[in-house]
């Protein structure tokens, strides 16, 4: 889709779309709102949606920042401390290693 051929209106309407499709747990869908609209946001001249479009892409940027960092945190964390977790790490774990005997 070309965010060219659409009014402005539309465009404040799919931006606020996609954030609160976001809110469902799903960091990817900001990060896309915040790439495909970023030029909308901070490069094109002034125009009346501007403000409330920077918004959205401000707080979905955030949003998936915060999400990517969470995540990175708990699998780091998993990864490392999983073993001295004993019962609770196996049963948090899809596939148990059960080693060699």
């Amino acid at each position: 889709m070309d965010l060219n051929k659409i009014p402005n209106d539309q465009k404040l309407d799919l931006c606020r779309w996609y954030f609160k499709v976001g809110l469902f747990f799903l960091p990817f869908v900001w990060a896309v709102n915040s790439c495909w609209f970023f030029k909308e946001a901070f490069i094109k001249p002034p125009y009346e949606q501007q403000k409330q479009i920077k918004k959205y892409v401000i707080a979905s940027g955030i949003g998936c920042l915060v999400w990517t960092v969470a995540l990175a945190v708990w699998t780091t964390l998993y990864q490392t401390q999983r073993v001295s977790w004993g019962a609770v790490g196996d049963t948090l774990s899809f596939i148990t290693p059960l080693g060699r005997p």
